[in-house]
């Protein structure tokens, strides 16, 4: 999957249909692996809440892997960390 030094409104719906579209039929867990993001703005949490909205819809579930130490704080700050699940 293609990663992005910044994930907010010039890329985000890139980043989100590019994700969906890599998707094979029944999968039920998709990992984000954001070790190489250093920065997610409200559309890229958009982009973010939209897969974890398609995989609920698939009763799966996303996982976001190793985010950075600013992406965390971002999640941190607007509760997101209760909705996904976060592996460092």
């Amino acid at each position: 999957m293609i990663g992005f030094a910044e994930l907010d409104a010039t890329n985000s719906a890139l980043f989100r249909d590019q994700t969906r579209a890599a998707l094979t039929e029944g999968q039920d867990c998709l990992e984000v692996d954001l070790s190489r993001t250093r920065f997610v703005d409200s559309s890229g949490l958009g982009a973010l809440i939209a897969l974890y909205k398609t995989m609920c819809a698939r009763n799966g579930k996303l996982r976001i892997l190793h985010p950075t130490e600013a992406v965390q704080q971002m999640f941190e700050l607007t509760r997101m960390q209760r909705l996904f699940e976060i592996s460092n």
